[in-house]
């Protein structure tokens, strides 16, 4: 089956085409980052206009690069939420719409579960079940996966995601927008024991996340340092290191809970060198086996969503989309 996968709950308007929901034919994403860069973060309102204007012609470049057509296409799979429910209105009616005029089974994806299926677009990918960290700049998460289409949340963000953090640390130092890429740059040449942020790990038990308060310590030490630009790439390193160890420490924590030799690693973060390294120190060191997709699957993407949608289109009894359905802006627990 060729699946047609459409993906627009932030800030990035894309479509893919996969096949038999592992083989990418093609993955277009229309990229707003110069449009909210002097913002330093998505604004909504602009976001959803901007998807009105991509979301066309990102389809059509998908089939064309897939060297298809609409005849070809088997199927129709969107984001359905969480996210901006502007941006996602977008998308999901694009998609209905176009299913509808074709003839065309179509599904609603959650967006969380399509980056849970990103895994399996890259070789190698992991046997059922195993644990996998989500972060992203919307979600951080810790799921136990046993199958393509059963999932458990063991825990998740109480307040900031760790994308998020990134993106509000960046702007506080005035690094720039996106967050998360400057700040890994900058991390690099510094020093990440000059200046050592707090570790929030709540619960001892807990698989829950918190990053409001290293963001909040963060602040303060601008307040209280008016030489801090000249330690730029130590506070971005000390930043880093923080959230990185938290994210690993429970990773492994839920692995090793759970008897489980398997984890992996998804969602824009995973792109992170130093949380990518962390994790591969932590995994070696008890022989679990690490598994992460390409760099180009970790931020959202059309062909993550139409491989979570080749599960349901695939099977005869599988959910289908109706006239009816809506989008939903938070994780439905």
């Amino acid at each position: 089956m060729n699946i047609l996968g459409i993906e627009t709950s932030c800030d990035e308007t894309a479509a893919a085409v996969v096949k038999d929901g592992t083989r990418i034919l093609s993955s277009v994403v229309a990229s707003q980052v110069e449009v909210h860069r002097e913002y330093g973060g998505v604004v909504p309102e602009l976001a959803s206009r901007r998807h009105i204007e991509s979301i066309a012609p990102a389809v059509e470049q998908a089939l064309n690069d897939a060297g298809t057509n609409q005849k070809r296409i088997d199927g129709v799979a969107v984001t359905r939420g969480p996210g901006l429910v502007g941006a996602l209105l977008v998308g999901f009616s694009f998609a209905r719409a176009y299913a509808y005029a074709l003839e065309l089974p179509w599904v609603g994806v959650d967006h969380l579960e399509g980056h849970l299926n990103s895994v399996f677009l890259s070789e190698p990918s992991p046997e059922f079940p195993f644990v996998a960290l989500l972060a992203s700049g919307g979600h951080t998460g810790i799921y136990l996966v046993n199958s393509y289409t059963q999932c458990r949340c063991l825990g998740h963000t109480r307040d900031d995601a760790a994308g998020e953090a990134f993106d509000k640390v960046a702007k506080m130092l005035d690094l720039g927008y996106p967050g998360g890429v400057v700040i890994s740059q900058l991390a690099e040449s510094g020093d990440p024991e000059r200046f050592r942020f707090p570790r929030a790990y709540l619960d001892k038990h807990s698989f829950d996340f918190s990053f409001s308060g290293i963001k909040t310590a963060v602040k303060r030490h601008i307040e209280t340092h008016e030489n801090y630009r000249e330690h730029l790439p130590d506070i971005a390193a000390g930043f880093e290191a923080a959230v990185v160890e938290v994210l690993a420490d429970k990773l492994i924590m839920a692995a090793e809970k759970y008897n489980c030799q398997r984890i992996a690693l998804v969602g824009g973060v995973a792109a992170n060198t130093a949380l990518r390294r962390k994790i591969v120190q932590e995994a070696e060191s008890r022989a679990i086996s690490f598994f992460v997709p390409d760099i180009s699957l970790c931020g959202d993407n059309g062909a993550m969503i139409a491989a979570c949608g080749y599960r349901s289109l695939a099977d005869p009894e599988g959910p289908r989309g109706r006239l009816d359905d809506d989008v939903y802006s938070r994780a439905i627990p």
